[in-house]
């Protein structure tokens, strides 16, 4: 297959991440199908195309004629059925727990086309973990977005041992065609490049505050102003999701029964308290 060959593109989950990925598609003049099983999701993820691209168009960003394109191209479904039986390429960014990975991927194997590259958006997990449960594990790799997905340029694309090399370059190939910088690794790793040099961070971030060296306003501070970084770990934490964080956490953990690669306390703490973040209006700062 060839990126050429793709038309319709499904993305199951209309999260944080689906969502924006779904539209980006869209805006790239794809057929895109976005489902989830939460009409809750879906509805809110309708509601930010319309509002979003209105502002865009509104900003100078696009025109009108841009922004028409995108809201004709993109459908919200319930159904995963319909979303993925004539997808070219799927695009999975359901939550960060490989059993649920695991059983969409079955389920979309029997579902998808049988040319139909099928891809994770997950921030950590190698495909490997999930491609044996399809029947066409050349055509399975990672394909990660960052958020803002619509305004993040690169993506991850990662070639698993079973991935083709056709997969991966149709894969960044896509990147491309969506406006996107692609970054093939050849190799799987855990946590791929970006997360790995991050997560390094954050956890020397979190190993300070959980020891009461400093508070997460103190830390964010010095990140922004000594190192350069627009944002701090804690506020990128907030951001992201401490959801995320605590089931990456835990999912790394039950894999290697290593007590350091357990979540910290801290986010423990606000994962418990459902503190998590900017979709909860509260996580490390305050968004009320």
């Amino acid at each position: 297959m060839k990126v050429e060959d793709i038309k319709k593109i499904c993305v199951v989950g209309a999260g944080n991440m689906g969502h924006q990925i779904a539209l980006s598609a869209a805006l790239a003049g794809y057929k895109v199908s976005c489902t989830d099983i939460s009409q809750a999701m879906l509805s809110k993820a309708e509601n930010f195309a319309r509002t979003y691209l209105p502002e865009r168009v509104a900003k100078g960003k696009m025109t009108q004629e841009q922004a028409d394109l995108g809201m004709a191209n993109i459908s919200f479904t319930l159904n995963l059925k319909e979303a993925a039986q004539d997808a070219d390429f799927v695009i999975e960014a359901a939550v960060e727990k490989i059993n649920i990975k695991r059983k969409l991927f079955a389920d979309l194997d029997r579902i998808a086309p049988p040319h139909a590259i099928l891809a994770t958006n997950s921030s950590f997990i190698v495909s490997s973990k999930i491609a044996d449960v399809t029947k066409r594990p050349d055509k399975v790799c990672n394909m990660h977005f960052f958020n803002p997905a619509l305004m993040m340029k690169l993506v991850e694309v990662v070639q698993g041992p079973h991935t083709s090399t056709e997969t991966a370059q149709v894969t960044m190939d896509l990147c491309e065609k969506m406006g996107k910088t692609g970054a093939w690794l050849k190799k799987e790793i855990y946590g791929f490049l970006v997360n790995r040099i991050l997560a390094a961070l954050h956890n020397e971030a979190l190993f300070l505050a959980d020891m009461g060296i400093a508070t997460p306003e103190e830390i964010d501070l010095a990140v922004t102003n000594a190192l350069g970084h627009p944002m701090g770990p804690f506020r990128l934490m907030d951001f992201t999701g401490i959801d995320l964080s605590y089931y990456i956490g835990m999912e790394r953990y039950q894999e290697t029964r290593d007590p350091k690669d357990k979540p910290s306390p801290l986010v423990v703490e606000k994962f418990t308290k459902g503190e998590w973040g900017r979709k909860t209006k509260k996580g490390f700062y305050s968004y009320e």
